[in-house]
């Protein structure tokens, strides 16, 4: 009686083809050598990561002492990262900048991946995106106060905008990586919401009409956070089954497996979702001031996004090509710097090294721990003031958060100047700032800090 003790000791590792291996070696009383032959044609074939990297476009320079370290670090891990063996080509942007562990994607990179879906190459922020609505000749401050009554940033969620679509809903409860409760509860609750970190709500003027303009920037909240949890384990299922010499975090689902096409279709849920999103803050503040929308389009930064049997992946890129962003009706898109520049409109074509995408906005040079230590001997007061004169700046929580300040990305007219030199894409417009909402920092009197306050006063702790 074969069992998986045999199987193992011909060096595989369980999985769940052993089922149909074991059934079937049984059946056909297989053992010795003719069962190693027949578990050799069913077994998944082991891919291993490239010998080398493959190469990639360099569409950043540094140009400041500070710049080099960041710039090598970029390189450094896109090194590693071009030997994961599904990728075909890859480039990086003016506002990269590494994040997580060597190896991982960069923020500001993009990788091609051959039937595959890479989630770590999207990260939770499943689909962060930018929504513009010209409001027309509206007072900018008009806008902002209405949006600032009706917008959410923060932890959490909120009961106003609870309700979705009823097909929208249809196909969250029918697709496998949402028959969760979970899932439903947070596309619910989350509506309406921002988030914390870099989201904000941008109100500014067209530089060409004079008009009044909104940009909203998040992504799918808790509803995309669920499902690269769940996605990451799938992944990491079949890593360790078809290439366990790939790094976990780059880990991925082959498109072709009922899971890769339960999770491309969960992809485009979530896209629906975060729009959604946008739409509903947008419109609220449309019904608010009783006024109809001159214009309005959108655009992901964080996505997959797929051209026949390649995948995408941009982790903090913008598409050019209409290709990608099946909704766009005018090929333009949204360029956030921070919140003391312009947001650029721009369109642009695809060429050899920019594989159809733009920059995402300014990136970082150095961490938020790191840029907050180079602002000591100043009180955050200080610091706002100085790097938000003239502007309207709100943090929705009330408490400032010098991390997201200008000062803490990269030099706005750098980023500007690579993206003509690299054919980034073209400027078309810029819409001019006059102020901004942002979450701040809100953990400060988040409910579990509180109570530790609360205890530690007291003495109890």
């Amino acid at each position: 009686m074969i069992t998986g003790k045999e199987l193992i000791e011909l060096g595989y590792r369980p999985s769940k083809w052993f089922k149909e291996a074991i059934e079937y070696a049984n059946q056909h009383n297989l053992e010795g050598e003719a069962l190693a032959s027949y578990v050799r044609t069913i077994a998944p074939a082991i891919i291993d990561p490239f010998a080398e990297p493959l190469p990639f476009h360099k569409n950043i320079k540094a140009e400041t002492e500070a710049e080099i370290s960041n710039v090598q670090q970029v390189f450094d891990t896109m090194n590693v990262l071009m030997r994961t063996p599904t990728l075909v080509k890859g480039v990086v942007m003016p506002d990269a900048c590494p994040t997580g562990e060597v190896g991982q994607i960069p923020v500001g990179g993009v990788v091609a991946a051959k039937n595959a879906i890479h989630p770590a190459m999207h990260s939770a922020d499943i689909c962060c995106s930018v929504m513009m609505t010209n409001f027309g000749n509206i007072s900018p401050k008009e806008v902002l106060d209405k949006a600032h009554s009706v917008t959410h940033f923060g932890g959490g969620g909120r009961l106003e905008f609870s309700e979705l679509p009823k097909d929208l809903e249809a196909r969250i409860v029918a697709n496998k990586f949402f028959n969760n409760q979970a899932g439903l509860n947070l596309a619910k609750s989350h509506l309406g919401t921002q988030g914390d970190g870099n989201h904000f709500l941008f109100v500014g003027v067209s530089k060409q009409t004079g008009q009044t303009m909104m940009v909203t920037h998040h992504g799918s909240r808790g509803f995309g956070a669920n499902l690269y949890t769940q996605g990451m384990k799938v992944a990491e299922m079949f890593r360790k089954d078809i290439s366990p010499q790939t790094l976990p975090k780059n880990a991925w689902i082959p498109y072709d497996t009922n899971e890769g096409k339960s999770y491309w279709e969960a992809l485009q849920i979530v896209r629906d979702w975060t729009k959604l999103n946008h739409t509903t803050i947008h419109n609220a503040t449309l019904e608010k001031l009783r006024i109809d929308l001159v214009d309005r389009f959108w655009n992901e930064h964080n996505f997959v996004f797929k051209d026949e049997d390649l995948f995408y992946h941009a982790k903090g890129a913008t598409p050019l090509d209409d290709k990608f962003v099946p909704d766009s009706k005018n090929g333009l898109r949204l360029i956030p710097l921070n919140m003391s520049m312009p947001v650029l409109i721009v369109k642009g074509q695809t060429t050899e090294s920019n594989l159809g995408f733009a920059p995402h906005g300014a990136g970082r040079n150095v961490s938020r721990k790191a840029h907050k230590r180079t602002k000591a001997g100043k009180t955050i007061e200080q610091v706002f003031a100085e790097e938000t004169q003239g502007l309207d700046i709100r943090f929705f929580s009330n408490n400032i958060d010098v991390s997201e300040l200008p000062s803490a990305y990269k030099d706005a007219h750098s980023v500007k100047r690579q993206m003509q030199e690299f054919g980034l894409g073209e400027v078309v417009d810029e819409i001019m700032p006059y102020g901004c909402i942002m979450a701040g920092d809100w953990e400060i009197d988040a409910p579990w800090r509180k109570k530790f306050k609360d205890k530690y006063q007291s003495g109890s702790v």
